[in-house]
């Protein structure tokens, strides 16, 4: 077993891990402005809870595909050259995403800033979907050919591993979100969050436990069991900490579901990297996939270096905007009129 592609296999389920976990409440938090949000005083303190960080969480996306193309370059092209249009639409999600963030506050028309909504709503449900969608195909496989590439049509990714994981995320970011604006918000859009969370939480987990199973058995990886054993302990005790109303420690649990979940597919996957549907011959792997090993030895200082930077500065960010928010917080709107 070579020792730097199995680790760079190991960063990039981590850097999945951090964008899932910390983009996860914020895009469900995008998707409660629709479906949880009473008035725009609500979505103003749900806005106001990511504020400071959504942007930072999306580094963890950029750097997670940064480190596939740098590390694994033929893992990189086969995954985004066969996944092509919903890694589009994602990044198109985010784009309207971090607009209607930007811009619905400077509108003055009530149906502008419903747009803006809708577009806060829709593109981060989009997003969650195509990530979702992409990931369970890269554990479950694409149709490749030798030479690693794509063999059917534009839609041939469109399965039904393709929909379980884009609900998977989607439901997972959305019971993440309601922690979330339960966990920084105060009065009573904290207390309709932990209402709605205790209610949603109990099968929002269930298709990503059978995303989990599906890989676990698919692979026959009997080690694998272990940490999902875990994931579920950790799903049990989001669902009763969320009835006790412990906000707290149902975002500690999901972290501690997502973390322990992931490494039982990524684990299940080993070595692998992206499996054909067509001929497990063509299997893409750590060792067919890999940069040569001067390229991931430099990769390797430079992350031993930047790695803590980053999570030293986006610490101090939460930590700096660790208090919860309520209405009373929130000024009075007002309109910025133009003067003639």
């Amino acid at each position: 077993m070579e020792f730097l592609p199995t680790l760079w296999f190991i960063l990039i389920a981590v850097l999945w891990i951090g964008y899932l976990f910390l983009e996860g409440f914020d895009l469900g938090v995008g998707m409660l402005f629709k479906s949880f949000a009473k008035n725009e005083r609500d979505r103003r303190v749900m806005l106001n809870t990511i504020g400071p960080v959504w942007d930072g969480n999306e580094v963890w996306l950029l750097t997670a595909g940064g480190a596939t193309f740098a590390a694994f370059p033929n893992w990189y092209a086969a995954l985004f050259s066969g996944l092509y249009l919903p890694l589009t639409l994602a990044l198109l999600a985010l784009i309207l995403r971090g607009v209607s963030i930007e811009y619905r506050g400077k509108t003055n028309s009530t149906r502008g800033r419903a747009f803006w909504d809708w577009c806060m709503a829709g593109g981060s449900f989009l997003a969650a979907f195509c990530v979702g969608a992409m990931l369970a195909l890269t554990s479950t496989g694409l149709p490749l050919d030798a030479h690693g590439n794509r063999v059917g049509h534009a839609f041939v990714w469109l399965n039904g591993y393709a929909v379980l994981g884009g609900l998977a995320v989607v439901l997972f970011s959305y019971v993440h979100g309601l922690t979330f604006v339960a966990l920084k918000t105060d009065g009573d859009i904290r207390q309709r969050a932990e209402a709605r969370l205790a209610r949603m939480l109990p099968w929002a987990l269930i298709p990503v436990a059978a995303w989990a199973v599906v890989v676990v058995v698919g692979t026959g990886t009997t080690w694998a069991w272990a940490p999902l054993v875990l994931a579920v302990v950790g799903a049990l005790a989001a669902t009763f900490f969320a009835f006790k109303r412990r906000e707290g420690w149902t975002f500690i649990s999901l972290g501690a579901t997502l973390v322990t979940g992931v490494a039982a597919i990524f684990g299940s996957l080993f070595p692998n990297v992206l499996p054909s549907t067509v001929d497990p011959a063509f299997n893409l792997t750590i060792y067919n996939a890999s940069s040569t090993e001067n390229t991931l030895l430099i990769m390797s200082i430079v992350a031993a270096i930047g790695v803590p930077i980053t999570l030293a500065y986006q610490s101090y960010t939460y930590w700096v905007f660790r208090k919860r928010i309520s209405a009373h917080h929130i000024p009075p709107q007002h309109f910025v009129t133009s003067v003639v």
